[in-house]
């Protein structure tokens, strides 16, 4: 039993080394001397999906402060012109609001869409609207299940995957685009009582991957991340910690990646994270679900106890 334990410590160990060895690649040594993508070379315009709360928000002001002008999409107009207002007056740049609804899927939908953005010398492209569960539960338990499953499929898979339609043919063109996909760590590990979402993620990021291979040779990048909470309003976590970080701080850490890593968190505490579930699934795949439902089944119940209330 002792030398069960020895590897056991030396497996997970090996994944924690591994992950500070990338850290100071990718988060320093990599951008110290330039080999992340430059978004500002990339094109005029940056697109954002999901752009009036939280990590959409965040990669907003980002691209401004880099100099692109930016195109906020969402379907609140009223936030959309708050946050332009505030883009312009802080970064200088010039800003293009569209109001879309996300959980609409037609065709005729995106169409619009295709029309506003025409004649754009879009250069980046954030896919980063999503919808998830109010909170963590039992498959055949979420209520309204079919209208909240709906929703998720549709605003998680179909918006990553005909923004990038309207937005990759321009940028084929010119031999060169960003395009970053905002996947979740739940589609890296075990999701239990978060199924059709980790579903929907684990979509995002084979479909990133793919097409990565396929554009790669024409100058696109196409990134991936998959990160675990930030302190936003879906996550309903209002406080940054260091395993929770602001919108800001993790789209900061997330683009010093771009260029560099195909599929990441972006984030270093992060991807310590699935690092250690990775190493425990790969010594005992049950045991690893185990801890994970268990965490699941807490906020469940925590939730389920505030409702009563």
């Amino acid at each position: 039993m002792d030398k069960v334990g020895i590897i056991c410590v030396s497996l997970i160990g090996l994944h924690i080394v591994k992950s500070v060895i990338n850290l100071l690649y990718f988060k320093w040594i990599a951008p110290a001397f330039g080999l992340n993508a430059n978004l500002k070379e990339m094109g005029g315009w940056a697109v954002v999906t999901g752009a009036t709360d939280g990590v959409g928000k965040a990669f907003a002001f980002a691209c401004a402060k880099r100099g692109l002008d930016v195109v906020l999409i969402s379907r609140n107009v009223e936030k959309l012109g708050k946050v332009a207002a505030e883009i312009e007056e802080r970064h200088k740049v010039n800003t293009k609001i569209i109001e879309a609804d996300f959980s609409d899927s037609s065709s005729e939908a995106y169409h619009k869409i295709a029309v506003q953005l025409c004649g754009l010398d879009i250069g980046v492209l954030i896919n980063n609207v999503g919808v998830s569960y109010v909170y963590p539960e039992y498959f055949l338990d979420v209520p309204e299940k079919e209208k909240v499953y709906s929703n998720i499929i549709q605003c998680n898979i179909f918006p990553v995957t005909f923004m990038t339609n309207i937005a990759l043919q321009r940028m084929v063109e010119k031999r060169k685009g960003v395009i970053i996909n905002i996947a979740s760590t739940a589609a890296k590990i075990p999701s239990p009582l978060l199924t059709v979402y980790g579903a929907s993620k684990a979509y995002v990021e084979k479909f990133s991957e793919d097409l990565a291979y396929e554009y790669g040779n024409r100058g696109i990048i196409v990134q991936c991340l998959v990160p675990g909470y930030v302190a936003t309003k879906m996550s309903r976590i209002s406080k940054p910690t260091w395993m929770a970080p602001s919108p800001e701080d993790y789209v900061e850490s997330a683009l010093s990646s771009t260029g560099l890593e195909g599929i990441t968190t972006g984030y270093f505490p992060h991807t310590l994270l699935v690092s250690t579930i990775k190493a425990m699934k790969s010594i005992s795949p049950r045991f690893a679900t185990w801890v994970i439902k268990n965490i699941m089944e807490n906020i469940r119940n925590r939730a389920l106890l505030r409702n009563a209330k």
